[in-house]
């Protein structure tokens, strides 16, 4: 593997490790009685400051202006891959366990490496399928688990992150030809501030102003949230696609079910039991080989 690869996959994996702490922090967050449109918002007002100065600042260089079809395509991932695919996960988030949540957004890279086959005609080799069957047979063992302690709600929970995985996944693809048009920064700058208009607007349609009169720690929470959780996946998510591909991203963010199932034990009390040990092991393995491959897709 060639230097680009390796930082790519390091890239990834931190990526995915700050994406899988969101869930936490948001079941946490729920526990102080804030709805999933505030605490959105709230996470997208802490982070986009930060999307605007980069913005501001790629402005100030020889970058030429976006045409249409940019805009366009910034416009629609941008609404598509974080503003709806975070809300329909915020909402399923308040019906089922974090290890669960994280389980089901993780079908998101075969998903991905699917689209991405019939879309750029892209060949799957057999390492990579032989990692998704690997990956993905530890995920089902951590299933079998999360399932026997079912609670009220859990399918129309289940359904919300299905339907967020779908909209991060048609992102994923969309962002891999998306950044080479436009660059890694400058796409996720724009692309995190259309998501964090349409999140404002949504708050400010359905709230008051006086439903922001909050406890301490959910502002806490939700800034930590837009930094660990928002700002740097973000952006190392993005490098990593341009240095490894959309679909080596993604199966390398595999570790995010087993990275979310220990946090949740150790900040939610969430059970740990053999199966989501021996399932974390096979996801392991899984994303092991996805990286030994990742300059091959």
């Amino acid at each position: 593997m060639n230097r680009n690869s390796l930082l790519g996959v390091v890239f990834a994996l931190l990526a995915a490790v700050g994406f899988s702490a969101k869930a936490i922090l948001v079941k946490l967050a729920f526990i102080e009685g804030v709805d999933a449109v505030t605490l959105l918002a709230l996470r997208m007002a802490f982070s986009v400051p930060v999307f605007i100065g980069v913005a501001l600042w790629l402005s100030r260089s020889q970058a030429e202006p976006l045409n249409t079809h940019d805009k366009l395509l910034v416009l629609g991932l941008g609404l598509v891959g974080y503003y709806l695919s975070s809300f329909l996960d915020f909402l399923g988030l308040q019906y089922i366990s974090a290890g669960l949540e994280r389980l089901i957004l993780f079908l998101y890279p075969t998903m991905t490496v699917l689209l991405s086959a019939l879309l750029y005609r892209r060949a799957i080799g057999k390492p990579v399928i032989a990692a998704m069957l690997l990956s993905y047979a530890g995920i089902a063992l951590v299933f079998l688990h999360d399932m026997s302690a079912k609670q009220g709600g859990v399918l129309l929970g289940a359904s919300l992150v299905f339907a967020s995985t779908l909209s991060y996944s048609i992102y994923l693809v969309g962002a891999g030809h998306a950044i080479r048009r436009i660059g890694t920064a400058r796409f996720t700058a724009y692309a995190m501030i259309v998501a964090s208009a349409a999140s404002l607007l949504q708050f400010f349609v359905t709230h008051s102003v006086a439903q922001l009169a909050l406890s301490r720690r959910v502002y806490e929470l939700s800034l930590f949230m837009a930094i660990f959780s928002t700002v740097l996946p973000v952006f190392l998510l993005s490098y990593a696609i341009r240095r490894i591909g959309s679909g080596s991203a993604s199966l390398i963010g595999s570790i995010g079910p087993v990275s979310t199932i220990y946090l949740a034990y150790l900040f939610l009390n969430e059970q740990v039991s053999l199966l989501q040990v021996a399932g974390s092991s096979l996801v392991l393995a899984g994303v092991l080989m996805i990286s030994l491959n990742a300059g091959k897709l």
